[in-house]
């Protein structure tokens, strides 16, 4: 098996961390692996936002992500284990990692109770055109 690729923490860039987490699956994976605090195998991840991932998909939405300089991947047998970077992020882009993690947290809350209205206003339509 041939190395994965980490970026020196001086390579990274802000466009580039922007892409990778420019998609709602990447970012929701990566929010969820920077709130813990031991490494995530990707298999972890086969359900994202109520949506099963293919492991061809989520190994590309992994290997963005770790291009990108945002998590390290380490191989232990047939699995690899992410962690994220943010200390070393941090150092490089203060408090960039952390606005982007909590605006996530703030949508994510958002769409969630936006679902839940429409589901009380779908039940009250029921009722009512019964």
């Amino acid at each position: 098996m041939r190395p994965l690729f980490h970026p020196s923490i001086e390579e990274i860039t802000v466009e580039g961390i922007l892409h990778a987490l420019s998609d709602p699956v990447r970012v929701a994976i990566y929010a969820d692996i920077v709130s813990q605090d031991c490494s995530q195998n990707c298999s972890t991840f086969r359900t994202v936002s109520d949506k099963t991932i293919p492991k061809s998909t989520l190994s590309q939405h992994f290997r963005e992500l770790r291009e990108a300089g945002l998590i390290r991947g380490e191989r232990r047998g047939v699995e690899v284990h992410n962690t994220s970077r943010c200390v070393e992020l941090e150092q490089r882009f203060p408090g960039l990692i952390r606005a982007i993690v909590n605006a996530h947290a703030i949508q994510s809350r958002d769409e969630a109770q936006g679902k839940k209205r429409a589901a009380q206003r779908t039940a009250r339509r029921a009722l009512t055109n019964k």
